[in-house]
This record gives C-alpha cells, structure tokens and sequence, in this order.
C-alpha cells in the first residue's frame, strides 16, 4: 500500500446540496421490490445457472412475495432467451408479476428482446447505456452529446417496436448505467432525454432507476445524488425513482436506505446479496430492517431457511454464518453476558407483560423467520452459567438454581475449554450427570425408608460409606431433617442443608424428579448435590449424598 494514496487516489467530489432533505426523513412503508437474482446475480456466478436452477429460484421469489422479477438478458444467450420463452409459453409467470429484461440500446440487441417477450402478460423493457466519464472516455470514446444520442435511439428503438407486444402490459425503465460516477446535472440531461422519447405520464409512468454500479463514495452522498435528481429531474410525479446499489465499499444497505430517505420509490438487489465483485444489494436485509422497525416489507420470509436451501443449491453460492438475518450463527449467543440477558429476556417475553418486542442482542423473534429458540444459544469456552442453563433447561427440562449455576457454569467451562470446540446440550446434561448425579465418592445408597408418628420423621438410610455397609437411622421434623440427624449420630461431621428445590422431569406417573441440595458445613464450606429418581424421597437423599461426596 502506498503510504501517501492521496498521490493515486483523490475523493469524490460531493453534491452541493446545503438545503438535503432527507437526513430529517423517516421511512414508513417498504419501496416496491425487484429481483435481479436471475439476471445481475447469474451472470455473477462462476457457473451460471442452468434453465432448470432458474425455473427453481424464479419460483421460490415468486412465493416470497416479489411482483417484479428481472429475469435475463434474453438476447445474450440462446439459454436466456429460452428461459423467458418457457415463462411465457408455460404460463409460469403470474398475472401479476412482471417480467423485466434488460437490454442494452442497440438495434440487434433489442429486436431480440422484444421478440423474447411476445405472449407476457406483464413486462419491463430495462435499457441502459453508460454515463459516467470513464466510460465516456475509456470504453467509448465518446462526448456528453454522443452518449445522449445514444440513448435517445435507443429509446425510439423500443418505441417503434411495442406495437408487437399487443396484449402485454408494457412498463419502460431507463438506467444511466454508472449513475453514482456521473455528474448529476448530465445525469438529469439523458434521463429528460429519454423521457422525451417515452412521454411518461403520471397513469403510466416509467422507472427511472439510478445505479449506484460502482460505489464511489459514502452512502450520504448517493442519498444526496438521489435526492438532487428527485428535485431537479422534470415531471418527476411521471417517475418511479429506482435504486440499484453494489457493495463495493460494504455501504450498499446504508447506500438504499438513505436513498430511499432521498426519495427513491424502488429497489433493485438479490438475495442475500449475490453479485459481481463485492455483490449488489441484499433484498433480505433491507427487507427484515423494516420488518424490525414494525413496517410490513411485502415480502415474505417466514421460511427462511427454505429460501436459503433453494438459494444456496441454485446458485452453488453459501449463506455466511454471521450474515445477517439468514446465517446460521446470527441468532447464537457463546457470551456468557449475552447469553444470561438473551435467557432473562425471552423469559419476560413469554410471560406476554410486554407488547413490544425487545429481548437484549435479539433485534427480531427468530420464530417469525422460522428459526427455533434452542439455536439462540450456543455453548464454548466463551459462554458463561447463563448458556449452560438454557441450554439444560431448554433441551432436557433441567431447571438449575441460580447459585448452582454459579457453581456448575465454570465446571462446564473447564471441560470444554480442554475439549477446545463447541459441546452440544447432549454432552454438556452428560457433563452435568457425571459430576453430580453419577459422581462417585465416599457415600452410596443402598435403601431409605421413613415411618412417621407422634409429629416427628423417623429413618433409616442403608449406605456404603467407601464400600462398607452403614446404617444411617435418625429423626426429624421431615425425611432430610431426620437424615442429617442420622449422620450426626454416626459420627459425620456437622453440615446442615442451606438449600433445597426440586421438580418433575417429564409428565406422567413415571416422570422422574431431580433435587438440588446444598449443603454448608461447619467451617462454612458449599457444595451443591444433585438426585435423580422415580421416588420423590429417594431423589432428595441421593442429592444429600451427592452434596456430601463433592464436599469430601
């Protein structure tokens, strides 16, 4: 890298707009959308899709809700023309959804799409031609009116050849290709131009759609280059303003969001950004930040996973694990902090005492996207006692005491720690049954039993204590009062029981309970225990024991 890029590089020269409007905007309703996954994310793949992959992609936007799909570039390639022949022919398209081509404005170039498009019921005849002053000067060799005349005969090409499309609803849209490099008083020259030729109306206008092809500055100034051509531009109220943003600079959400605060009424992008170089504008993301703000994007993604499988195996592109809404990791928290809020938070949420959503580090209900709650949280050496109890309690029922959790949370971090990878709810209940449920030690049960009379509890618990039979007897005001008065008896040292919980593990008569016991000893030491049984009774004496062999 160069260490003075001021010496090869300059900035882009910003619009001179002092009076901007939309910086004090706020967005209400979601744009119309359009798909350009067939077209400007095809011709981005390494290994285009076939017409099959198409049919397959073309149908799943459809599902989701997009009215407007730009599905090739029918005369650059037999498989093109082909795949929007079969549309047509096979009536895949609904009436109404539109079928947008897009074409260059050359006379062989257009004939073909024109004739691609006999029989549509709906269809946008996208023209473009490149506008901005490398591509005046490097790839055409052509001055400012030299690329207008272009596009005007261009535009008078179409014209003449719309009366072939009798029964087709037919909407025209314009793009000075390159329009975020362009000046944008030459911008508005070629667009009024075209206009011209096209005599929009307010009942049947034409898209105007601004690219922002190669993202040449911040997304602020894009938005003012929006707004400048919105106000400035003639018959505006005959223009539907489109954007098509690129992520050359990682702003093109940021690029489409204030250009639709600029007035844009329009997207144009793919799922999950597919597209040359950095990629175009991702749908799904622009869509879900409004589904966030409480604005209905018209677009539906209940079955989002779905989208993605058909999107990953169409395109032989992958969904990262940290893109936003869709990867797979987006809704995973290994932060112990973030992990103990997300469980407090869902927890609140269920109880219906709040209207609005607003569960820390969760900016959505995964559920609405067809997510499930037991991906939120994830445990690693990362994850802290908040993750190790939801994953217990959300996979097996298991409902640790907040300060068991203390205790347990580190244990299990420890282990997995050494084990170096992420442990799943299977091995982390495994964990948590070889250290307290299945702990060998000092202390085993063999038989317990109670008889009560005359107000008090009177026991006999049948132990091995390191292998040899004991019998433990006392009496109490309960089984485990009467129990540790039975080890005081024997000579055990002084401990008393500072808590006690326990619960179900299951439904029906053979559901399982589990207790949790801590108990504190005379020099005010604490160990947790934890039982498991059919017999309420029992479980709370193999808790005690489990309590006493970890305290040994």
């Amino acid at each position: 890298m160069l260490k003075n890029p001021s010496e090869k590089y300059r900035a882009f020269p910003p619009v001179s707009l002092p009076d901007r409007q939309w910086p004090n905007r706020v967005l209400t309703k979601a744009p119309a959308w359009c798909s350009v996954d067939l077209r400007d994310g095809n011709q981005a793949l390494a290994v285009p899709m076939n017409v099959g992959q198409k049919l397959e992609l073309f149908q799943t936007l459809v599902r989701t809700g997009f009215k407007e799909i730009e599905v090739g570039f029918p005369s650059a390639s037999n498989t093109e023309f082909t795949f929007n022949r079969r549309l047509i022919e096979e009536g895949r398209a609904p009436a109404d959804v539109w079928l947008q081509v897009l074409v260059q404005a050359r006379e062989d170039l257009i004939e073909r799409t024109v004739e691609s498009l006999v029989g549509a019921k709906r269809a946008i005849i996208h023209m473009y031609n490149s506008t901005s002053p490398a591509q005046r000067r490097v790839v055409f060799g052509m001055t400012k009116d030299q690329i207008v005349k272009v596009a005007v005969k261009g535009a008078k090409m179409i014209k003449d050849r719309l009366g072939r499309l009798e029964g087709t609803e037919v909407r025209l849209q314009y793009s000075p290709e390159s329009f975020s490099a362009t000046e944008v008083e030459f911008a508005k020259e070629i667009t009024e131009a075209v206009m011209e030729v096209w005599q929009p109306t307010p009942e049947r206008k034409m898209i105007l759609n601004l690219p922002d092809t190669v993202e040449v500055a911040m997304p602020n100034v894009y938005a003012d280059q929006v707004e400048w051509m919105c106000r400035n531009v003639k018959n505006r109220e005959s223009l539907i303003v489109s954007m098509h943003t690129h992520n050359d600079r990682s702003t093109g959400t940021a690029a489409t969001e204030l250009g639709l605060l600029a007035g844009g009424d329009r997207v144009e992008g793919t799922l999950f950004g597919n597209g040359e170089r950095t990629g175009n504008l991702d749908l799904v993301t622009v869509a879900m930040n409004l589904y966030m703000h409480g604005i209905s994007p018209g677009l539906d993604f209940s079955d989002l996973n779905g989208i993605r499988e058909v999107y990953e195996r169409c395109t032989g592109m992958t969904v990262p694990p940290r893109h936003p809404y869709a990867g797979e990791l987006v809704f995973t928290a290994f932060s112990g902090s973030h992990q103990d809020a997300i469980k407090k938070g869902l927890a609140e949420w269920s109880t219906g005492s709040q209207k609005y959503w607003d569960v820390p580090y969760l900016t959505i209900d995964p559920n609405d996207i067809g997510r499930e709650y037991h991906e939120v949280i994830r445990v690693n050496g990362q994850s802290g006692k908040g993750g190790v109890a939801f994953l217990l309690e959300s996979e097996f029922g298991i409902l640790l005491p907040k300060e068991m959790q203390r205790e347990f949370g580190p244990i299990a971090n420890n282990e997995v720690d050494r084990l170096g990878r992420e442990v799943s709810g299977a091995e982390l209940k495994g964990m948590f049954w070889r250290e307290y449920i299945e702990r060998p030690g000092l202390w085993a049960l063999e038989d317990f039993r109670t008889e009560s009379g005359g107000g008090a509890v009177r026991c006999e618990a049948r132990l091995l204590r390191n292998g040899d039979a004991v019998v433990v007897a006392g009496e109490g005001n309960g089984p485990l009062a009467a129990l540790v008065h039975g080890f005081g008896k024997l000579g055990v040292p002084r401990f008393e029981i500072a808590h006690y919980s326990q619960h179900a593990l299951g439904e029906g008569e053979e559901a399982a309970a589990i207790t949790y016991i801590q108990v504190k000893d005379g020099e005010g030491r604490v160990r947790w225990g934890a039982g498991v049984d059919t017999n309420i009774e029992m479980a709370s004496v193999r808790a005690v024991l489990s309590a006493l062999n970890r305290l040994a």
